[in-house]
């Protein structure tokens, strides 16, 4: 099993299940997007430019949907959690009923299109 599939099935519930809802909704709407294993969390990445990466706090109880942009976006800022966090924002959720795919899709389209291919602007 890849690291990264491995790092979402081995997550306790409610964790998994959002981390796996969230994997399909990723993968249908981005049919190219490639998982992998990067700073031991899952990142996707499409066209050789990440797209975003999931991270659990358990501490806090939620799943963090986090992208690199410096600026602020069109659609959804409102949505966005930066936390004094100079790059990265990202959508939080508690549950799955929570993760809304207009705005998620929308999101990712927008903040990848800010994106370079490495990270930072590199």
């Amino acid at each position: 099993m890849k690291p990264a599939a491995a790092y979402i099935l081995n997550q306790p519930e409610p964790f998994k299940s959002i981390l796996m809802h969230l994997q399909l909704l990723i993968e249908t709407s981005f049919p190219e997007v490639e998982l992998l294993f990067k700073w031991k969390l899952p990142f996707y990445y499409l066209a050789d430019k990440p797209l975003c990466y999931l991270n659990v706090s358990k501490k806090k109880g939620y799943v963090d949907v986090a992208f690199y942009t410096k600026r602020d976006l069109e659609k959804y800022n409102e949505f966005l959690i930066s936390e004094n966090r100079k790059v990265v924002k990202s959508l939080r959720y508690k549950n799955s009923k929570e993760i809304d795919l207009a705005v998620l899709r929308s999101v990712l389209e927008e903040a990848y299109q800010q994106t370079n291919k490495g990270f930072f602007g590199k």
